[in-house]
């Protein structure tokens, strides 16, 4: 079984004990979030309507921040003598798929 989410402003596919990261979320390490599912697949049953997507839950466990790859930033304006050097790292969050469930009809 194995769902694809929406998180972050991505979709991504999950499986359960699946870890990804994610953009910065607000929470503590070890805390249960939920994803929304866009579409879940289990075996030959596939289930996109929306309907049907309000019965299902994808939880989630925030194992912690993580920051992504450094991205150098030159500025230089050519016979002036100005040049600045930045630099920046995004901030993400690394989650663990804890489950997909389905709930009540």
């Amino acid at each position: 079984m194995y769902a694809i989410v929406r998180a972050g402003g991505r979709q991504e596919k999950v499986a359960v004990d699946d870890v990804l990261t994610v953009d910065k979320l607000a929470g503590d390490v070890g805390s249960t979030i939920t994803l929304q599912p866009l579409l879940v697949v289990d075996g030959d049953d596939v289930v996109s309507r929306t309907a049907d997507l309000a019965r299902y839950e994808v939880t989630a466990e925030i194992l912690g921040a993580v920051k992504g790859p450094k991205i150098n930033i030159m500025h230089y304006r050519n016979k002036t003598g100005y040049k600045r050097r930045m630099g920046h790292r995004q901030p993400y969050t690394e989650v663990k798929i804890t489950g997909i469930k389905a709930g009540k009809k």
